[in-house]
């Protein structure tokens, strides 16, 4: 056995061709930890017709971005640059939670390894059952029907985590030398939505990303910022103010110069690349916001790695 610990990065994934997108949307419509379609047994029926009928939509968006997802690999330079960090006696792995490589495969190649102790670190800084709850009951199961044994410990949310807030600052503090003048500027935090039902069920998310927007503006004194939530879907009630909603208030008070702060997203994907943009960017300049910048994602910020690798030599601590 190695004396060796797995870091197993847990993401939700994307498509990695156009080919991909209706069997990726398929495997997200299906899981139940993020969006019940009536009872159980006709939850993989309505899955399918769903998948069927957003695929042609979400092909053009992502045709639009290149033709893939980068999250795979971006998140395997993320768990690349984690493993340079933590020395020899680390070993790290990524899971998606609806492509690829899957949960079953990560697990597979930690086994080759010979390793039996994992950490598991979910790339959600805030806790949600559609994000976090979800991959960690993937895991769970999948370990369960192994069979195999492994030693697993998992890393609670870090959305206050002191490195994972000076990270975000960074990329504030880089998207900020956009704006010389900044008399007229707005900054607008862009977390991805949750149903409010979620939020009602006792869901943390809400509350945990209104204090990473605190801590982080702790460093911006006298900045004016809002928060809001993009990428919602079908006609249920939402998480707001939505971030369309909030572009046109500011454009109609005059608002020049906007700063989009994705927030939630630790690394480029659909949501920064398509969503933000190419969709906020040209609803903006028709509003006649004229300076309109995205901060950049965290992706493999030095500080974030180092957030990462703290998380993972506290828990090993314990």
């Amino acid at each position: 056995m190695s004396d060796k610990t797995a870091v197993l990065l847990l993401q939700m994934g994307g498509p990695d061709s156009l080919d991909a997108v209706g069997p990726f949307l398929l495997n997200l419509f299906s899981d139940r930890d993020i969006i019940r379609l009536g009872p159980a047994f006709l939850h993989p029926f309505l899955a399918r017709r769903i998948s069927r009928k957003r695929t042609p939509e979400v092909e053009r968006q992502y045709e639009k971005i290149g033709g893939r997802s980068p999250i795979r690999e971006m998140t395997e330079n993320q768990a690349q640059a984690l493993e340079e960090k933590l020395g020899d006696g680390f070993r790290c792995f990524v899971a998606m939670r609806y492509w690829r490589p899957s949960t079953i495969e990560a697990l597979a190649a930690i086994k080759r390894e010979k390793i039996t102790r994992i950490v598991a670190l979910p790339l959600y800084p805030h806790y949600s059952r559609a994000t976090t709850g979800s991959s960690l009951n993937e895991l769970k199961r999948v370990l369960r029907e192994a069979g195999v044994k492994f030693e697993l410990s998992c890393i609670e949310p870090y959305y206050n985590h002191h490195l994972y807030i000076g990270a975000l600052a960074e990329r504030i503090a880089e998207g900020l030398t956009r704006f010389p003048d900044r008399k007229d500027l707005q900054v607008v935090f862009s977390a991805h939505s949750l149903p409010q039902s979620f939020i009602d069920a006792g869901d943390p998310y809400l509350s945990q990303i209104v204090e990473t927007v605190r801590l982080v503006m702790e460093h911006f004194i006298g900045v004016t910022h809002r928060l809001a939530f993009q990428s919602r879907a079908g006609p249920l009630k939402w998480l707001e103010p939505d971030t369309e909603k909030v572009i046109r208030e500011l454009a109609a008070n005059g608002c020049s110069e906007l700063l989009i702060v994705p927030i939630s997203f630790v690394s480029d994907h659909l949501e920064t690349l398509y969503e933000i943009d190419l969709c906020y960017r040209e609803l903006a300049h028709s509003l006649g916001i004229c300076e309109f910048h995205r901060a950049p994602a965290l992706n493999c910020s030095p500080l974030f790695i180092e957030s990462l690798a703290d998380l993972v030599r506290e828990k090993v601590a314990e």
